[in-house]
């Protein structure tokens, strides 16, 4: 890999880690059109640590509330009726889908999920799915309002994106606004479900990101990570910040007319012979 495919693909991760586009088909539609190669799953799972700390960051007081009263409610009752005791909950149920999956599927995602007919078709399907939560959801339900049922209907969600090109973000959100929830209640709790989920990715493709999985995967260097890695961070912070105000007073048909057309013109690429699948 050289400094300039890891500083963009740093930036690529930042910019999209926390937008329901997919951050995963970013990088691999970035690393295809621009370097000719894949950067691969872990190098994405890694990085992905950058924009998560920005979220450990930027909620940091919420999520010391929720880990402080979670272990309170564990040996005094009458805090267990608490949101922050409940959502506590609520992440770590929502977070078994995707652990389940990403163990059992764990070879298929570095290889065959990562082919670009799969992340274009995904990046498309799942556009007019988004579209239809958006149009159908009422949007009357707010954090108060959380239920266990939404967590784990948002935590299978979320494993959909084990897929690039499905998005994580996309996914969660899609399935709040199918619940009903506010946009602004939905991607609040896509960002705290997130944490156990693509902080355990990352730690455990430490050890492979170094290595190619796969022909023509392109691995960086130590230095070359942790730049990418800090890029992520710092651009991510921001997003988390524009994302909330975005969500609370837009909806989120701009994301589904840009999914269409980035995945209509991979297809064009790849009919066309100018990039390659694998």
């Amino acid at each position: 890999m050289t400094w300039v495919e890891a500083i963009v693909l740093g930036i690529v991760q930042g910019l999209t880690e926390f937008l329901p586009v997919s951050s995963s088909g970013h990088l691999r539609i970035t690393s295809a059109i621009f370097f000719g190669r894949d950067a691969g799953a872990s190098f994405t799972a890694v990085t992905q640590l950058g924009t998560e700390s920005a979220v450990l960051i930027y909620f940091a007081k919420d999520i010391w509330r929720i880990v402080r009263t979670w272990l309170l409610g564990l040996r005094d009752r009458s805090v267990r009726s608490s949101l922050d005791y409940r959502m506590g909950w609520y992440v770590i149920v929502g977070s078994i889908p995707i652990g389940l999956f990403g163990f059992v599927f764990k070879d298929q995602i570095k290889t065959a999920g990562r082919n670009l007919w799969v992340v274009a078709t995904t990046l498309i399907v799942f556009a007019f799915v988004l579209a239809f939560a958006e149009y159908w959801g009422r949007q009357t339900r707010t954090l108060e309002n959380f239920r266990m049922r939404d967590g784990v209907v948002m935590g299978f969600a979320q494993a959909m994106a084990l897929v690039p090109g499905v998005s994580r973000s996309g996914g969660t959100l899609t399935a709040g606004l199918l619940l009903n929830l506010t946009r602004e209640t939905a991607a609040r709790y896509s960002f705290l479900l997130a944490i156990p989920a693509v902080v355990m990715s990352g730690v455990f493709s430490l050890g492979d990101v170094f290595e190619p999985s796969a022909p023509g995967t392109a691995a960086p260097s130590g230095a070359q990570l942790v730049v990418a890695t800090l890029i992520a961070f710092l651009i991510g912070y921001a997003a988390i910040a524009w994302l909330l105000r975005y969500v609370a007073h837009h909806t989120l048909y701009v994301f589904v007319l840009y999914r269409v057309a980035l995945g209509t013109l991979v297809l064009a690429l790849l009919m066309t012979g100018t990039i390659a699948a694998t």
